[in-house]
Protein backbone atom coordinates (compact mmCIF):
# COMPACT_ATOMS: atom_id res chain seq x y z
CA UNK A 1 0.00 0.00 0.00
CA UNK A 2 2.89 2.02 0.87
CA UNK A 3 4.90 2.21 -2.35
CA UNK A 4 1.26 2.32 -4.27
CA UNK A 5 1.10 6.19 -2.48
CA UNK A 6 5.07 6.59 -3.46
CA UNK A 7 4.45 5.49 -7.11
CA UNK A 8 0.84 8.05 -7.25
CA UNK A 9 3.13 10.94 -5.67
CA UNK A 10 6.08 10.62 -8.10
CA UNK A 11 3.38 10.37 -10.92
CA UNK A 12 1.75 13.45 -10.14
CA UNK A 13 5.27 14.90 -9.35
CA UNK A 14 5.91 14.29 -13.33
CA UNK A 15 3.23 15.25 -14.66
CA UNK A 16 3.11 18.90 -12.50
CA UNK A 17 6.69 19.19 -13.76
CA UNK A 18 6.01 18.52 -17.42
CA UNK A 19 3.06 20.87 -16.95
CA UNK A 20 5.37 23.60 -15.43
CA UNK A 21 8.15 22.77 -18.56
CA UNK A 22 5.53 23.38 -21.13
CA UNK A 23 4.28 26.59 -19.46
CA UNK A 24 7.88 28.25 -18.97
CA UNK A 25 8.96 27.41 -22.39
CA UNK A 26 5.86 29.33 -23.80
CA UNK A 27 6.47 31.89 -21.80
CA UNK A 28 10.04 31.99 -23.31
CA UNK A 29 9.03 31.79 -26.70
CA UNK A 30 6.53 34.98 -26.10
CA UNK A 31 9.66 37.53 -24.44
CA UNK A 32 11.73 35.96 -27.64
CA UNK A 33 10.00 38.22 -30.04
CA UNK A 34 10.95 41.87 -31.08
CA UNK A 35 9.24 45.16 -30.77
CA UNK A 36 7.79 44.50 -34.33
CA UNK A 37 6.24 41.00 -34.19
CA UNK A 38 4.63 41.42 -30.57
CA UNK A 39 2.84 44.54 -32.31
CA UNK A 40 1.54 42.30 -35.29
CA UNK A 41 0.93 39.49 -33.12
CA UNK A 42 -1.53 41.55 -31.29
CA UNK A 43 -3.63 42.10 -34.19
CA UNK A 44 -4.47 45.75 -33.13
CA UNK A 45 -1.42 47.68 -35.39
CA UNK A 46 -2.43 46.98 -39.18
CA UNK A 47 -1.65 50.65 -40.15
CA UNK A 48 1.51 51.28 -37.49
CA UNK A 49 2.87 47.57 -39.47
CA UNK A 50 2.32 48.77 -43.12
CA UNK A 51 3.63 52.65 -41.86
CA UNK A 52 6.92 50.71 -40.73
CA UNK A 53 6.84 48.78 -43.99
CA UNK A 54 6.91 51.60 -46.58
CA UNK A 55 9.11 54.14 -44.03
CA UNK A 56 11.18 51.25 -44.11
CA UNK A 57 11.35 50.74 -40.42
CA UNK A 58 11.10 47.10 -39.09
CA UNK A 59 14.52 45.95 -39.79
CA UNK A 60 15.15 48.64 -37.23
CA UNK A 61 12.27 48.11 -34.60
CA UNK A 62 13.78 44.07 -35.20
CA UNK A 63 17.25 45.15 -34.22
CA UNK A 64 18.92 44.84 -30.76
CA UNK A 65 17.24 48.03 -29.40
CA UNK A 66 16.48 48.25 -27.06
CA UNK A 67 13.50 50.46 -27.84
CA UNK A 68 10.46 51.69 -26.27
CA UNK A 69 7.17 52.16 -28.56
CA UNK A 70 4.69 54.41 -28.08
CA UNK A 71 1.98 52.73 -30.17
CA UNK A 72 -1.10 54.01 -31.39
CA UNK A 73 -3.87 51.52 -32.18
CA UNK A 74 -5.51 51.42 -35.51
CA UNK A 75 -8.49 52.71 -33.59
CA UNK A 76 -6.00 56.19 -33.09
CA UNK A 77 -4.67 55.68 -36.63
CA UNK A 78 -8.32 55.76 -38.04
CA UNK A 79 -9.05 59.22 -35.28
CA UNK A 80 -5.85 61.07 -37.04
CA UNK A 81 -7.28 60.07 -40.81
CA UNK A 82 -10.54 61.45 -40.03
CA UNK A 83 -9.22 64.37 -38.71
CA UNK A 84 -6.40 64.98 -41.39
CA UNK A 85 -9.41 63.93 -44.08
CA UNK A 86 -6.80 61.65 -45.80
CA UNK A 87 -7.21 57.49 -46.47
CA UNK A 88 -4.64 55.53 -45.00
CA UNK A 89 -2.76 55.23 -48.75
CA UNK A 90 -2.47 59.19 -48.69
CA UNK A 91 -0.94 58.86 -45.06
CA UNK A 92 1.24 56.18 -45.58
CA UNK A 93 2.75 58.18 -48.85
CA UNK A 94 3.10 61.24 -46.91
CA UNK A 95 7.10 62.50 -47.04
CA UNK A 96 7.10 62.70 -43.47
CA UNK A 97 5.97 59.64 -42.26
CA UNK A 98 9.23 58.02 -41.65
CA UNK A 99 9.65 61.38 -39.02
CA UNK A 100 6.46 60.44 -37.59
CA UNK A 101 6.85 57.44 -36.81
CA UNK A 102 10.22 58.06 -35.26
CA UNK A 103 8.29 60.41 -33.02
CA UNK A 104 6.97 57.74 -31.53
CA UNK A 105 10.16 55.59 -30.76
CA UNK A 106 12.60 56.51 -27.89
CA UNK A 107 16.42 54.79 -27.58
CA UNK A 108 16.32 52.55 -24.27
CA UNK A 109 13.63 50.46 -22.44
CA UNK A 110 11.58 52.95 -20.19
CA UNK A 111 9.24 51.24 -18.36
CA UNK A 112 6.27 53.13 -17.10
CA UNK A 113 7.32 53.12 -13.38
CA UNK A 114 10.93 54.78 -14.92
CA UNK A 115 8.38 57.96 -16.29
CA UNK A 116 7.90 61.06 -14.09
CA UNK A 117 5.38 63.93 -14.49
CA UNK A 118 7.05 66.23 -16.66
CA UNK A 119 9.33 64.11 -18.19
CA UNK A 120 10.80 65.04 -21.07
CA UNK A 121 12.42 62.20 -23.39
CA UNK A 122 14.26 62.93 -26.99
CA UNK A 123 12.73 60.85 -29.55
CA UNK A 124 14.59 59.06 -32.62
CA UNK A 125 13.20 62.08 -34.31
CA UNK A 126 15.44 64.43 -32.96
CA UNK A 127 12.62 65.77 -30.68
CA UNK A 128 11.06 65.58 -27.25
CA UNK A 129 7.75 64.37 -25.67
CA UNK A 130 6.56 65.40 -22.82
CA UNK A 131 5.26 62.55 -20.46
CA UNK A 132 2.50 63.47 -17.81
CA UNK A 133 1.07 61.16 -15.11
CA UNK A 134 -2.53 60.46 -13.78
CA UNK A 135 -3.63 59.87 -16.62
CA UNK A 136 -0.46 58.27 -18.30
CA UNK A 137 -0.09 60.68 -20.91
CA UNK A 138 2.83 61.41 -24.05
CA UNK A 139 2.09 64.48 -25.26
CA UNK A 140 -2.02 64.25 -25.97
CA UNK A 141 -2.28 60.52 -25.87
CA UNK A 142 -2.93 58.54 -22.95
CA UNK A 143 -1.58 55.13 -22.68
CA UNK A 144 -3.98 52.40 -22.49
CA UNK A 145 -1.67 49.63 -21.88
CA UNK A 146 1.73 50.17 -20.52
CA UNK A 147 4.84 48.08 -20.44
CA UNK A 148 4.13 45.17 -22.99
CA UNK A 149 7.60 43.40 -23.41
CA UNK A 150 9.37 42.46 -26.24
CA UNK A 151 12.82 41.06 -26.61
CA UNK A 152 14.10 44.04 -27.71
CA UNK A 153 12.67 46.79 -25.78
CA UNK A 154 8.69 47.20 -24.42
CA UNK A 155 5.98 49.10 -26.40
CA UNK A 156 3.35 51.24 -24.71
CA UNK A 157 0.13 51.22 -26.53
CA UNK A 158 -1.56 54.72 -27.00
CA UNK A 159 -4.67 56.03 -28.02
CA UNK A 160 -3.78 58.57 -30.63
CA UNK A 161 -1.24 59.33 -33.11
CA UNK A 162 1.82 61.67 -32.04
CA UNK A 163 2.47 64.18 -34.35
CA UNK A 164 5.75 66.16 -34.30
Amino acid sequence: MKMKKVISFLMILMMTLSFSNVTLAAENTAAKKDIVDTAVEAGDFKILAAALEKAGLVETLKGAGPYTVFAPTDQAFEKLLKELNVTAEELLNREDLKNILLYHVVPGKVMSTDLQNGMKVKTLAGKEVIISLNPVKVNNATVVKPDVEASNGVIHVIDAVLLP
